[in-house]
């Protein structure tokens, strides 16, 4: 396996600090797992209000957030309570009426964004996402936008909706203390939840600013749902932060995250701990639809069960990516991935709020 060498560092470094440097970020951390170690743990700058930014920082990681849920319900497919070609109607009979096409969607499909229901009038209700009585209703209402399986369309905040309530109606736990019971605590990811535990408070997580002018990186312009400052306040809402939306409010650190795709990337252990089996890692990475024309962000994607997948030209791993490499991106500059064949698991986490490439969602 390969090691970074003091020279890699210090190029790391040298990047890191000069995102900084230019203004791309207030602050931020960037931690990477080599072969099984910690070997990049790095921190700089400070959130809006001024608050160092530390490795033990805890950021929101927006849809970062979903590869937790989609890895907890992995280990109940791996525990043969439920199975990717299942009907969610199977688990939830309330999901949709017998017969209709709704009744179609499987766990298969709500894993890799082919449910039909990339979006609805519930993404526009953050006063209700702390309810989860009216999450379900909201997903029993809902209707498709395109039919089951027809096409890959990413799915924001519909994704964690789904998954979680699939987990709570097949383990009977929350979704947020079943990833807590089942993956952050035995991996140590100690400085992870979803949403505010109890007891928290909302600025022991960085505050958000948002990118509303002049953005470096992307044409501040094209965007999923609001402005990027109007993203930023809804996120700095104590009430949206205590709010369990396993698609995007995750709390947490880039070394945490680092430490979770070291995991995948490795085959499911690490450190002596295993939560998935090496097969269970091979069908959560397989690619299982893959598009020129995402029906939501209106580009090329490659989905495998609960994560991203490199291996495209256009994709966010890199114009040279390989298609084993595997990893999720969140509204902000928030990126995780893991590469098997290196064993290398990496994330880098900022406080920045920016808007991710989309077409309209009527298009």
């Amino acid at each position: 396996m390969p090691r970074l060498t003091d020279d890699d560092e210090r190029r790391l470094r040298a990047v890191f600090d000069r995102h900084l440097s230019v203004g791309l970020h207030d602050g931020a951390q960037l931690a990477v797992y080599v072969d099984g170690d910690l070997a990049v743990d790095f921190a700089g700058g400070t959130d809006p209000d001024g608050q160092e930014t530390t490795p033990t920082r805890r950021h929101v990681l927006f849809s970062c957030t979903k590869p937790y849920v989609g890895v907890a319900l992995h280990r109940l497919v791996e525990d043969g309570v439920l199975d990717y070609d299942d009907r969610v109607v199977d688990h939830w009979p309330e999901f949709a009426e017998a017969g209709s096409e709704k009744a179609a969607i499987t766990v298969r499909h709500v894993l890799s964004h082919q449910s039909g229901i990339p979006f609805g009038e519930f993404d526009e209700r953050p006063d209700l996402w702390g309810d989860w009585d009216e999450v379900v209703r909201a997903m029993e209402k809902i209707d498709p936008v395109f039919p089951p399986g027809e096409r890959a369309a990413y799915h924001s905040l519909n994704y964690g909706w789904l998954v979680g309530e699939l987990i709570r109606r097949v383990s009977g736990d929350p979704v947020a203390e079943f990833v807590e019971t089942e993956l952050f605590e035995p991996l140590g990811m100690t400085d992870t939840s979803i949403g505010l535990r109890d007891g928290e408070a909302p600025d022991s997580v960085a505050t958000l600013s948002g990118f509303s002018a002049f953005d470096r990186c992307r044409d501040p312009a094209e965007g999923l749902g609001d402005p990027p400052a109007e993203a930023a306040a809804a996120f700095n809402d104590p009430a949206i932060r205590r709010a369990v939306v396993p698609a995007a409010t995750g709390m947490g650190t880039a070394r945490d995250m680092a430490r979770f795709y070291a995991t995948i990337a490795n085959g499911g252990e690490l450190d002596g701990t295993r939560i998935l089996d090496g097969a269970t890692v091979e069908d959560a990475l397989a690619v299982q639809a893959e598009t020129e024309d995402d029906g939501t962000l209106g580009r090329p994607m490659r989905y495998a069960l609960g994560f991203w997948k490199g291996g495209h030209p256009a994709d966010m791993f890199g114009t040279i990516s390989d298609e084993r490499l595997f990893g999720h991106a969140g509204l902000g500059s928030v990126f995780g991935w893991g590469d098997p064949d290196t064993g290398v698991g990496f994330a880098y986490v900022t406080a920045v709020a920016r808007r991710k490439p989309t077409r309209s969602r009527v298009g």
